[in-house]
């Protein structure tokens, strides 16, 4: 038997598909989320704080601004999310903040044919933006807020995204999903995908959640390090 080749043997260890959370994750845009939340709030004579909106990272928008609502301000919860949103769009087009070595995996995952999908609860102009600033041809798709999916940790967002691009189920282990909060980690591991949590830029402590493992950078992150990272865990 001809023993394989290198290429051969490169792809065995590629994952089939890369899932990737946006906020704290794939952009460092919590900030912007707080901020805009503080703005908000101040303006409809509410209260909130950088250490609330820390506690409701990876809650949907509504939720958030309902808890603003009951915090003192006097507008309608619908609209204080339109207007949170419509403030972190703003700073998005300002200058998109991408976590340090996003690009280059990005660009990594797309040379050796592994797609990447975005997989988020924030509304549907703010995934755009983000696809549209990544590296060209980055991702083939995403699943937003919008959709009408039920919302993270139930695992319906990342089972969607794999049946768009035509991962079966059997095939969920051998892919990667990256998320940064306990709600989208519990949703992305239900799913049945290898997930990793990634805390380089949420101070929260996720290390009990149900991810295969926690990493803390990209810098040095490879497309077949993440296929071991499936390897791994399918020999368990």
């Amino acid at each position: 038997m001809n023993s394989m080749t290198n290429q051969q043997q490169t792809a065995l260890t590629l994952p089939k598909a890369v899932f990737w959370d946006m906020d704290g994750t794939l952009i460092d845009s919590e900030p912007y989320w707080h901020a805009s939340e503080v703005e908000v709030a101040r303006s409809h004579g509410g209260q909130w704080s950088q250490e609330l909106g820390w506690e409701y990272s990876g809650s949907p928008v509504i939720r958030v601004a309902t808890a603003i609502c009951e915090r003192g301000a006097d507008a309608p919860a619908e609209q204080v999310k339109q207007e949170i949103i419509e403030g972190v769009a703003r700073r998005e087009q300002e200058q998109m903040p991408w976590i340090e070595g996003v690009s280059e995996l990005l660009q990594a995952l797309k040379e050796a044919g592994v797609p990447s999908v975005l997989v988020t609860s924030s509304p549907r102009h703010i995934a755009q933006v983000v696809v549209e600033q990544a590296p060209e041809g980055a991702f083939v798709g995403f699943v937003c807020g919008d959709d009408g999916l039920p919302m993270k940790p139930d695992p319906a967002p990342y089972l969607h995204a794999a049946k768009m691009i035509g991962i079966e189920t059997g095939d969920l282990a051998s892919c990667i999903a990256l998320e940064d909060t306990i709600t989208g980690i519990t949703s992305a591991a239900a799913s049945g995908i290898t997930t990793l949590a990634f805390t380089g830029a949420n101070p929260t402590d996720t290390s009990a959640g149900p991810q295969f493992t926690s990493i803390d950078t990209y810098l040095g992150l490879t497309p077949e390090r993440l296929g071991e990272y499936t390897a791994q865990r399918q020999a368990q």
